[in-house]
């Protein structure tokens, strides 16, 4: 999952960035409102984190506001040490979904980025299905019929861009786009190699089963059977 993070405090942007980068999300940051909207109007996000005080030609609010304008669809929090009711009202009268007081929690803030990704309609509850594979991406758990699978943090990643996308052929550059952070040094076959990682975990203990990692020659991959 890809994650746009905007806020001009270091230590918390460092902080924030460190421990969602630990579990397995990809994280570019920024520090300023203007550079923070030439960000956000990108669809390949999959969730915004705006602080509301920023530096620059506006605040969070008005980023959050302009990059719905722009056809941003991706779930949106506002952080902000303003929380009166006006305030909230506002920030999600914005487009933001969800409005989180400053000092939080890390915790918090992971539980309410989760609660948002659950939106898709291919999520049955918390867990994400697809055939007989299940992600559960607050448990950090995966199973294909009732085997216990164990990824690393990226293959995590990737199982779960998959199955959010399932059936869409992904090409490289948009999988590169989702699991790993801007300033990550992806070499040319990262992907393959990563996709060969799923494939040894996810299809090849399972000779009896569906392959659900498939390759779409000259375009890319696809979570099908």
């Amino acid at each position: 999952m890809r994650v746009l993070f905007v806020e001009d405090e270091e230590k918390i942007a460092k902080a924030v960035k460190r421990g969602l980068e630990i579990k397995g999300y990809a994280v570019d940051t920024v520090a300023d409102a203007d550079s923070g909207l030439s960000y956000a109007v990108d669809p390949d996000y999959d969730i915004i984190i705006l602080d509301r005080m920023l530096p620059g030609s506006m605040d969070g609010i008005e980023v959050a506001k302009k990059a719905r304008e722009e056809g941003q669809k991706a779930p949106i929090i506002i952080l902000t040490a303003r929380g009166s009711i006006d305030d909230r009202v506002e920030g999600l009268n914005s487009g933001a979904d969800d409005y989180l007081i400053k000092p939080f929690s890390f915790s918090e803030l992971v539980a309410r980025m989760q609660a948002l990704m659950r939106r898709p309609p291919i999520a049955t509850g918390t867990v994400l299905e697809y055939a007989d594979l299940k992600l559960d991406p607050a448990k950090y758990e995966v199973q294909r019929d009732t085997t216990p699978i164990k990824l690393s943090n990226k293959e995590f990643a990737l199982l779960e861009y998959f199955i959010r996308h399932a059936e869409q052929v992904l090409t490289k550059d948009m999988i590169i786009n989702h699991v790993w952070n801007e300033d990550a040094i992806v070499m040319p076959n990262t992907v393959e190699v990563y996709i060969g990682y799923l494939r040894a975990k996810i299809d090849r203990p399972f000779p009896n089963k569906p392959q659900l990692i498939n390759t779409v020659r000259g375009f890319g991959y696809k979570l099908s059977h």
